[in-house]
């Protein structure tokens, strides 16, 4: 018998971009990571024998304790056979790896759901679904991808009949409902019903009839919807349909793709490059409805569109223009909804569900931040923004409670979610980590404002991140942002940014340069606080025209506003002076100091000073012990104190370590109800294990969540490299600690999300 040579392959010698993306710094996209720690023989014991003999026998007791104690319920199988790969056809399961794992990625990033791959050489529909059963129960869900029609019909079915865990085949039902949500919008818009519209669909294959169907059950009626395949009309004549097309097989005397559209009001496309002709279009209704989804070559491309057609409204699949129809804004929301409530299926009450709470997000302002992403495109919604943009922080914890909230609502649901707000709330932390140790601040900002009107005043309000930022603090209802800048550029980039806020009635805008009443008074004030610092009156008048940060102060100084939020262009350290001098009444900042915020998946750490202080000395990191303490209650968390150095409980009598024993001493004589501890090293810190090792007697009970250094590069070192050596970090800060009144400076690269953040912390202290 002849043996078998290995197959060779030979790197090339330049491989594309593509190529080395998959191949460094490991090969694939994916890996799996244990989920708890295997460090100790206690672990082992736990992890594997004998303790894993306990949950087993429970399983087996009870098979749904498996969704409690294992993987189950949060592990999806996207499964293929490599038959119907998106634009490159049957190219066999170990070419469609790549894109099997690239939905694995997706599952994971967007909603938080593990992904085994599963590419079957298997091309017989029973031998396939026998497969996929006999693995089914690993997986609390099946995602089916890239099979061929009519296969593909048949395997879905046989999977759903046979299972009793959602199943999906993504490529036509995702398809399908992301295509219904930009319909139901787009109808709005063009001012359209769904009864009485006429829809005709090119692409008669799984994604065509998933997508048709769907809108027939959102209410279209099938007689007004026409299907065309690489032979013409589907009409009641034909006799070579399959049975899943005889249901808008209609009478008809249209034959061709051009005969079909005269007085269509949609089309919609999910077949080849270029099939639709611009002189088609002209004979379709007012405001005809054009989504064109061949990838990459759309059946017309929107320019062409728009050219023969000015009132159309248009979608496609490609990401370079407007109105993408885009899976990925449905299958891991979709999933992450089912998989939540324990759904035993996908029924139609789940997917068009998730098309309505699709369609209703579009309907609301984009998230503050997208527009950075997305420059260009316009987030309001309107012909151009049917549907939201795939990086919507909000996508997840809005469609996969409407998804779970069907699934209850139609009794398919074994694990109930009791409480839907509270689980929305649960899913914004996954995406939002800040989220998570914010709801509270967020929640006193809220009654603040309610109660009594806060003023946050934006000394940088030319800066679009500023002006997106203004737009989420009002859609919170945490304030009233007033907006120092130009209503010449103001105005204009409002526009852009596609931001609903209106002047006047949702903020305030105050150009500086204008000499008002206002500024004229302030021009005298801040002449009388600083002409014996040498500040004639016309510098003092320049000042206030010129230094946006300055006229901010002076409204919080005067009451006229109860914060302020800045730093997003200026420096750290030309804007902390004129805070202290303005709101603190002293330039002296020895007794002001940083705090911030640093959170891991795992990992909630508050590091100061961060920012002012260099080389604090134990009274001063005394006081910063108390404000930090203080600082740290606001978020609900109860403070420990660890002040660090390179040494352990006087192993070293180095001055800094020296330094951070009478700190200790200061803070345990002024402020006993303190839980704090030091001096110490980061490590001993952090784990308990360690501290009870060398330093039994400690009087932390828990690891130290609030870490004082003893100088700012120490602190500054430490911050940056926990942001660095973690990516998915999320930090809030910095917040500035020994101020009057709530002003807080933030840094350059600051998003919008943490400049919200910091405008909520600013509003719960005011």
């Amino acid at each position: 018998m002849a043996k078998k040579t290995a197959a060779i392959f030979e790197i090339p010698a330049e491989e594309s971009d593509a190529l080395r993306y998959h191949a460094a710094p490991r090969a694939g996209k994916i890996e799996v990571v244990s989920t708890k720690s295997l460090t100790t023989q206690a672990d082992l014991s736990l992890g594997y024998t004998p303790g894993v003999a306990e949950v087993c026998e429970t399983i087996a007791a009870h098979p749904a304790a498996a969704n409690r104690y294992t993987s189950k319920a949060n592990l999806v199988a996207v499964v293929t056979n490599g038959t119907a790969v998106l634009g490159l056809g049957n190219i066999g399961p170990l070419a469609a790896k790549p894109v099997m794992e690239g939905k694995a990625v997706l599952f994971k990033k967007f909603a938080g759901i593990d992904v085994f791959d599963l590419e079957l050489a298997e091309n017989d529909p029973d031998a396939f679904v026998d497969t996929v059963v006999r693995l089914a129960p690993t997986f609390g869900g099946i995602n089916l991808e890239d099979i061929k029609a009519p296969e593909c019909f048949y395997i879905e079915k046989q999977l759903r009949e046979k299972l009793d865990i959602p199943v999906l085949h993504d490529d036509q039902h995702g398809t399908a409902i992301i295509v219904a949500a930009a319909f139901i919008n787009a109808i709005k818009v063009a001012g359209k019903d769904r009864k009485d519209v006429r829809i005709v669909c090119v692409g008669a294959g799984a994604a065509g009839l998933a997508c048709m169907n769907l809108l027939a059950d959102y209410g279209v009626p099938r007689k007004h919807i026409t299907l065309v395949d690489v032979k013409g009309v589907i009409h009641a004549g034909r006799d070579d349909l399959h049975e899943s097309h005889q249901p808008f097989a209609h009478k008809t005397k249209a034959r061709t793709l051009a005969e079909a559209l005269v007085g269509a009001d949609v089309f919609v496309g999910l077949s080849a490059g270029g099939v639709l002709k611009p002189e088609m279009l002209k004979g379709m209704a007012e405001s005809p409805i054009v989504f064109a989804m061949a990838n990459p070559t759309p059946e017309i491309m929107p320019d062409l569109a728009r050219k023969a057609r000015p009132d159309a409204i248009i979608g496609t699949g490609r990401s370079d223009f407007p109105n993408q129809i885009n899976n990925v804004l449905g299958f891991p929301y979709l999933f992450r909804g089912a998989l939540d409530c324990g759904a035993t299926t996908f029924n139609t009450e789940m997917k068009l569900a998730a098309a309505e709470a699709l369609a209703a997000l579009a309907r609301k302002d984009a998230e503050p931040g997208l527009a950075k992403a997305y420059k260009g495109h316009k987030l309001k919604f309107g012909p151009e923004y049917l549907i939201p943009k795939p990086f919507d922080a909000r996508l997840l914890s809005t469609i996969a409670p409407a998804v779970a909230k069907a699934a209850m609502d139609s009794g398919v649901a074994s694990r109930p979610v009791d409480d839907l707000p509270a689980y929305a709330a649960s899913l914004r932390d996954m995406v939002d980590q800040s989220f998570r140790i914010m709801r509270q601040i967020y929640s006193n900002a809220r009654q603040r404002h309610a109660a009594k009107a806060r003023r946050i005043v934006y000394p940088e309000g030319e800066d679009p991140r500023i002006l997106q930022t203004a737009q989420g603090v009002i859609e919170e209802g945490i304030a009233h942002p007033i907006i120092l800048g130009r209503t010449s550029i103001v105005e204009p980039l409002v526009k852009e940014l596609g931001l609903s806020m209106e002047e006047g009635k949702d903020y305030t805008l105050i150009n500086p340069q204008q000499e008002t009443e206002q500024q004229q008074a302030f021009v005298q004030e801040y002449y009388g606080l600083r002409a014996r610092e040498g500040v004639s009156l016309a510098e003092a008048a320049t000042h206030m025209r010129s230094r946006w940060m300055t006229y901010g102060c002076m409204m919080v100084r005067n009451g006229l506003a109860d914060a302020l939020v800045a730093g997003v262009s200026g420096r750290f350290y030309r804007f902390l002076p004129v805070a202290a001098r303005l709101i603190n009444d002293d330039a002296d900042i020895s007794n002001i100091y940083a705090l911030n915020l640093v959170m891991g998946k795992d990992q909630l750490l508050f590091m100061a000073d961060t920012h002012v202080q260099v080389s604090p000395n134990p009274h001063q990191l005394c006081n910063m012990a108390a404000l930090a303490a203080k600082h740290v209650a606001k978020f609900g968390v109860t403070p420990r104190l660890g002040l660090l150095s390179y040494s352990n409980f006087g192993a070293a009598n180095h001055a800094a370590a020296v330094k951070m024993r009478e700190a200790l001493a200061l803070i345990r004589q002024h402020h006993p109800e303190l839980e704090v501890e030091g001096e110490m090293q980061a490590d001993t810190a952090l784990s308990m294990e360690v501290m009870q090792r060398i330093f039994p007697a400690s009087t932390l009970k828990a690891p130290a969540n609030v870490l004082l250094f003893p100088d700012v590069d120490s602190a500054s070192i430490a911050f940056n490299l926990f942001r660095m050596v973690v990516p998915e970090a999320e930090y809030v800060g910095p917040m500035l600690m020994g101020m009057k009144k709530p002003v807080h400076i933030l840094s350059l690269d600051a998003p919008v999300r943490r400049i919200i953040n910091m405008s909520a912390l600013a509003v719960a202290e005011a």
